[in-house]
């Protein structure tokens, strides 16, 4: 198993260096910016690989988590400081803690999960190879070379990348975000309503029937007659 997982993480990395050199524009001087991105790039593929791969799952989200904050690295890189941050804070800070919580309280089999890993190990790996090629295809230089796509130009020290989010989603796009507010709320309250449906086998209390309760209704005095103690024989 083992064996299997480092050839696949090392497949990874092979096709980003094969990415890297193909696909990306050809530069002459490694900057620092351009030595951070092929590292978190590098970091990021291999979390992903080991993510799918790796058969215990708490070790799994662990892998996830690191992704994620690789992925926040590269946003930065692209001057996306509020994307950053947020896929930190909400996937990592509150969707990751909750996958935790929920697969370490769940009895998961692993030794199940294990099987049939080495059976479906070539077909995975070519479909893999093949999204490779393809993206190597799409995104090569001929498309999103220099020559196409020039790169944009730096933005001075005060830009706010989080205020031209703003101004943009609230002003171009307001009405496809209202549409897409509107059916996440529509599907909080399906969610809800399916949760909190009545059943017979279940058991449920009625608040206003605990809120007009009596003493009489809970307290009833009993008299009883009052024994005498017995006398030790």
């Amino acid at each position: 198993m083992a064996s299997g997982e480092s050839l696949v993480t090392g497949m990874s990395l092979l096709l980003v260096v094969v990415f890297t050199r193909y696909a990306l524009p050809a530069t002459k001087v490694m900057t620092f910016e351009l030595f951070i991105f092929y590292f978190l790039a590098t970091v990021l593929v291999a979390a992903a690989v080991m993510v799918v791969t790796i058969r215990n799952p708490v070790k799994a989200a662990l892998f996830l988590v690191l992704a994620f904050f690789t992925a926040a690295g590269v946003w930065i890189l692209l001057e996306a400081e509020f994307l950053a941050i947020t896929l930190v804070l909400v996937y990592v800070g509150a969707v990751m803690v909750l996958f935790l919580f929920v697969v370490m309280m769940l009895d998961v089999n692993l030794v199940r999960l294990r099987e049939g890993f080495g059976e479906y190990l070539p077909i995975g790996g070519a479909v893999a190879v093949l999204l490779a090629l393809e993206m190597i295809i799409i995104l090569g230089r001929p498309r999103f070379g220099l020559q196409q796509m020039a790169q944009p130009a730096g933005h001075p020290a005060d830009y706010s990348n989080t205020r031209e989010l703003g101004r943009v989603l609230y002003t171009v796009y307001v009405y496809p975000f209202e549409i897409a507010a509107v059916i996440l709320l529509v599907a909080m309250i399906a969610a809800m309503a399916l949760a909190l449906r009545r059943r017979k086998d279940s058991k449920y209390q009625d608040p206003r029937q605990q809120v007009r309760v009596v003493r009489e209704d809970r307290v009833r005095l009993v008299k009883m007659a009052a024994e005498k103690n017995r006398t030790k024989e």
